[in-house]
């Protein structure tokens, strides 16, 4: 068997197990909201959207701890967050008869994911310019560096608290909390052994094509890892659960950015990122957030000709990476 199709087969089998992980995860969730009696904006924006990004958490640990390409983490992370803003919503509209948004979603969770985004971006430049040893290529980030993308995090958790104080629930599930837990601990674990599955087969395909980690974490471990997020919120708006089907996106890469890169960078002692190449992909990444938010906010609805505006704006990404990995363009400096 050639490595090529070997490393296919093993990413196959590892986005099934994903995938497989991430059902569990959906079902013990949303009983343990409805146990809890959590507001459905709380139980997508933090329940569900924290447990749908452990893929992506996973990958940053994994790859760092395990690989030492904390790189490859970072593109997952941020090619995880443009699937998730141009790809998830644009299949929940099309899965749908309506996808509605609310303003609470544009002006509250939509508006802190912008405040995520350039949090992190201030951090990389930190890293970059005052951080001992950082240049304008490399940014060095430190455990005391990351704490203020933490801290934000923290703010966001406590305004999603403040909705849960005044909220009465009207449809409080009895189940059994002990075994929802479990499967809960379960999924997380089958999902943690899919995604070292999908990044070997990353970095295998990496040595193949000579192509750096950052490159295949950007694509096909962001893709990957994004597959709890995707099967979430494209049920959700099956259900008619709108509200869950977007806040789970914008909770998702909220935690994504704001805690999984931290978290990296905790376990690691420190980290380099490549600057040079992961700010004209934040650069991306905040074009593509306010596309997001400006075709929620028009009518409050995602409409089917807004989702493959979305989903043709992805495909462009794509194009864009492609013509980069096999050098006819060279926009993005480092990859």
């Amino acid at each position: 068997m050639s490595p090529i199709v070997w490393y296919l087969l093993l990413a196959v089998g590892a986005t099934a197990v994903i995938w497989k992980g991430s059902e569990l995860l959906e079902r013990s969730a949303e009983r343990l909201s409805k146990h809890y009696g959590l507001p459905v904006a709380v139980h997508g924006a933090v329940v569900v959207a924290i447990g749908s990004s452990f893929p992506e958490l996973s990958s940053v640990v994994i790859s760092t701890l395990v690989h030492g390409e904390f790189g490859l983490g970072v593109g997952a992370i941020v090619g995880s967050a443009i699937f998730n803003l141009l790809v998830i919503p644009a299949l929940s509209a099309l899965a749908s008869e309506t996808l509605e948004a609310t303003r609470d979603i544009v002006h509250k969770d939509a508006q802190f994911y912008i405040i995520s985004v350039l949090v992190l971006f201030i951090t990389f430049a930190l890293g970059a310019t005052y951080v001992p040893g950082g240049t304008n290529s490399a940014a060095i980030l430190t455990p005391a560096l990351v704490v203020m993308p933490l801290a934000t995090y923290g703010i966001y958790v406590f305004l999603q608290y403040q909705d849960t104080r005044d909220y009465v629930p009207t449809d409080v599930v009895d189940v059994n909390p002990d075994r929802e837990w479990a499967v809960l601990a379960v999924s997380l674990v089958l999902i943690a052994v899919g995604v070292e599955g999908i990044v070997r087969a990353a970095l295998g395909f990496g040595r193949i094509f000579d192509t750096p980690s950052f490159l295949w974490g950007l694509t096909v471990i962001a893709a990957a890892t994004s597959l709890p997020d995707a099967f979430v919120s494209i049920n959700a708006a099956k259900n008619d659960e709108s509200i869950t089907s977007l806040t789970n996106v914008l909770g998702s890469n909220t935690f994504n950015l704001l805690v999984a890169i931290p978290v990296g960078v905790i376990l690691g002692g420190s980290a380099t990122v490549n600057f040079l190449a992961a700010i004209p992909m934040m650069g991306f990444l905040a074009f593509a957030t306010l596309v997001f938010v400006v075709v929620t906010r028009t009518h409050l609805e995602l409409t089917d000709a807004e989702a493959y505006l979305l989903l043709g704006l992805y495909g462009l990404f794509l194009l864009w990476m492609t013509l980069e990995s096999t050098g006819v363009i060279e926009t993005v400096r480092g990859i």
